[in-house]
């Protein structure tokens, strides 16, 4: 996948995506793969928002119930099987465990009734069965459990995916559909015909400064949380059509269970989970309305707090505190603007076309984006809609199997079964593109750091494939080495080093 710059302004286009996030991503995707001649322009970097910044979930939304958004949850777990099937290396099916205590606002009959209405909602689209569990069943899978008014519970399936990595899987199989994709180049405003239609955008190269101009017959905006940033680009004084909401998530050092959990807070009566994530565990999210601008979110002490409150008041037995807090990281809910608490807002989403004929997609959630993605589609370029392939058999850059022996494959390498299996979990099929950057060269077989497996070909490969301009989309989107404990600190260090060694 090559930035050219260049590319940009040679040709009118039949669409420009503005937003490279997962909505944008998988427009360009299903766009360029049914023949349209695409643009996918982004500001930062492939998934830099708030498609990196989630709690890591392909999930139907089992609180969603409550609000009696039966068909959101639908659509959200036949989803989450298309994604499984598409990308098993990325998306993997994970058990939930909800304790019910004796003053909880839920009681235990609601959750039953919960996950079997789950489990009926996903019909052949499930990929586990609920179970009702006892006291006994949840403490042997977390021992340190609050036991004190502890009644029972349930567990069901979801799945757990690494998001950043699903977004950039949609880049690159719009790229390979013919797709002119570009990180890092911000659009500044649009070019209107003598009838006020817009025709193109004014974009500017963000690592050089370059201007350029970039035409196209439509233009869709995935700008996620920025998106009232450019309805007020195309129209000063525009009313807001967003309101935002920020969560929040810890990476806790050590695993606390096998199994993931999801929780009701006692200080606002909010659900969060507390999942294992990388050999840690992942506590999360907060949902608290955000005012300022996007790029300035971040994690506040207060939001730590929060969450290792809650975390032990559920696990008395273990000693949250922040020393033994890896990482944390703040995104944005780009939820359409609606009233009421913010964790009730409904995650429905809105495809909105203006009167300069410019399309916002706004709002929605992870898991259906690729609905969301063909729904976009369909409305704005109807020429190509028939080609749109049927949702279950939709393809990402590392769909399919291995045909040969991954132990065959170790030998053919030179390198060990583990390290096969390690790439096969990141790339899919595509892991012998990785392995083959280091063919006669033992240097790029080796790790960067003594933290993970991960090696100094997969630095190469995220630069001269993936896109990567920088340290820190290697570091936190293509490898996602920044949610690691590491003791020595090495990665960031070996990484620019590779780098330079290999220019």
């Amino acid at each position: 996948m090559i930035r050219d710059i260049s590319r940009l302004s040679k040709n009118k286009f039949d669409l420009i995506v503005v937003g490279g996030g997962i909505n944008g991503a998988a427009i360009a995707n299903l766009a360029a793969s049914c023949g349209a001649s695409v643009a996918l322009l982004e500001k930062g970097d492939f998934a830099g928002g708030t498609s990196s910044k989630s709690t890591k979930l392909l999930h139907g939304g089992i609180r969603y119930l409550e609000n009696f958004e039966f068909d959101l949850v639908h659509e959200s777990l036949r989803e989450r099987f298309i994604q499984w099937q598409a990308a098993p290396y990325l998306v993997k099916p994970m058990p939930f465990v909800i304790p019910v205590y004796k003053n909880d606002k839920r009681p235990l009959w609601m959750m039953q009734l919960g996950v079997w209405l789950y489990d009926l909602l996903g019909g052949k689209y499930r990929i586990g069965h609920h179970r009702f569990l006892s006291v006994a069943d949840i403490t042997s899978r977390a021992p340190a459990i609050n036991l004190d008014g502890l009644v029972g519970g349930v567990e069901y399936f979801d799945a757990q995916m690494d998001d950043a990595r699903l977004c950039l899987e949609n880049v690159l199989m719009a790229d390979l559909h013919g797709a002119a994709a570009a990180n890092y180049v911000e659009v500044e405003s649009f070019i209107k015909d003598n009838n006020k239609r817009a025709v193109g955008v004014k974009a500017r190269d963000r690592l050089n400064g370059q201007q350029m101009d970039i035409f196209a017959s439509k233009i869709i905006v995935t700008a996620g949380p920025w998106s009232d940033e450019l309805i007020e680009k195309d129209r000063p004084r525009s009313v807001k059509r967003l309101r935002p909401t920020k969560g929040v998530h810890i990476v806790y050092r050590g695993e606390i269970s096998s199994s993931a959990f999801l929780l009701q807070s006692r200080q606002d009566k909010r659900i969060f989970f507390v999942i294992p994530f990388k050999g840690n565990t992942l506590i999360g999210t907060t949902d608290t309305d955000y005012h300022q601008s996007p790029d300035s979110v971040k994690v506040e002490e207060a939001d730590v707090q929060y969450l290792l409150q809650e975390a032990g008041r559920v696990f008395p037995n273990i000693n949250f505190n922040a020393s033994k807090i890896i990482t944390t990281f703040a995104g944005l809910r780009p939820l359409v603007a609606d009233k009421g608490d913010p964790s009730r807002i409904s995650r429905k989403h809105d495809i909105e076309t203006n009167s300069s004929g410019i399309c916002f997609v706004m709002g929605g959630k992870y898991t259906t984006y690729r609905a969301i993605a063909e729904e976009a589609v369909r409305k704005e370029m109807p020429s190509i809609a028939s080609r749109i392939p049927y949702g279950e058999k939709y393809v990402l850059y590392g769909s399919g199997g291995c045909n040969e022996e991954l132990k065959i494959l170790s030998q053919r390498y030179g390198v060990s079964l583990d390290l096969v299996r390690y790439l096969q979990g990141i790339y899919g099929s595509r892991f012998g593109d990785v392995l083959n950057i280091a063919q006669g060269n033992d240097l790029l077989k080796e790790k960067i750091c003594s933290c993970s497996s991960a090696i100094a070909a997969q630095v190469v490969y995220a630069r001269d494939v993936e896109m990567a301009q920088n340290v820190d989309d290697i570091m936190e989107r293509r490898l996602e080495l920044s949610y690691l404990d590491c003791p020595t600190g090495n990665c960031r260090r070996a990484t620019e080093e590779i780098l330079r060694a290999h220019p």
